[in-house]
């Protein structure tokens, strides 16, 4: 079975976008250089250094499902259902849109978490689910349904925004030292810790 990884790009102190969802210089590095990886959306494309490139393509060739909470669908659009890993997505919801079925056809919605991982899990098979929206990877921390959590680091500071990563409710996780041979943007690691006990 696959793994349950998360998977954020982060200012150095801790934020994934500003108040208004703007990613600003975050996302800079998905189009920072020469390394094409493939993207299944034509529309989003990913031309990164080399070893972003080997990082990247690892995560995202691993990927089998990718779990979303309703905000970042939305300002995403869906992604035209179809998310650049090429994954089926699943969307955690209490009110799915209404033109959901004929938009996001192969977009699943369900209202919880737990349901969100377990639905994904099936997707995926033999693959990785990756999770990518700060309040189901926070929801799922508390669930204890994470195995590994991926940060690429971005050198800049935001000061205020989204965070990562807000309160726990179960207290302190104990995570593995982080695995060297992954990095991100301008030489600054990507840190990818395996949860203990998992």
């Amino acid at each position: 079975m696959g793994k349950v990884i998360t998977h954020m790009t982060m200012s150095l102190d801790g934020f994934i976008a500003d108040p208004n969802d703007d990613v600003g210089e975050l996302f800079a590095w998905y189009d920072a250089g020469a390394t094409a990886v493939p993207s299944a959306n034509e529309d989003i494309g990913f031309h990164v250094d080399d070893a972003d490139a080997d990082m990247l393509a690892e995560l995202t060739g691993n990927a089998g499902a990718l779990v979303s909470g309703r905000r970042l669908f939305d300002v995403a659009d869906g992604w035209g259902d179809n998310h650049p890993v090429g994954a089926p997505v699943v969307v955690v919801t209490h009110q799915p849109p209404p033109d959901a079925a004929t938009r996001w056809p192969t977009t699943t919605f369900v209202d919880d978490v737990g349901t969100a991982i377990s639905r994904a899990r099936q997707m995926a098979g033999d693959r990785d689910v990756i999770i990518a929206s700060p309040t189901i990877i926070q929801q799922a921390l508390d669930l204890e349904l994470v195995d590994e959590i991926c940060v690429s680091l971005v050198p800049v500071l935001f000061g205020d925004g989204i965070r990562y990563f807000g309160p726990l409710a179960n207290g302190h996780q104990l995570l593995d030292d982080p695995d060297r041979g992954t990095r991100a943007p301008g030489d600054t690691p990507a840190l990818r810790h395996r949860r203990q006990n998992r």
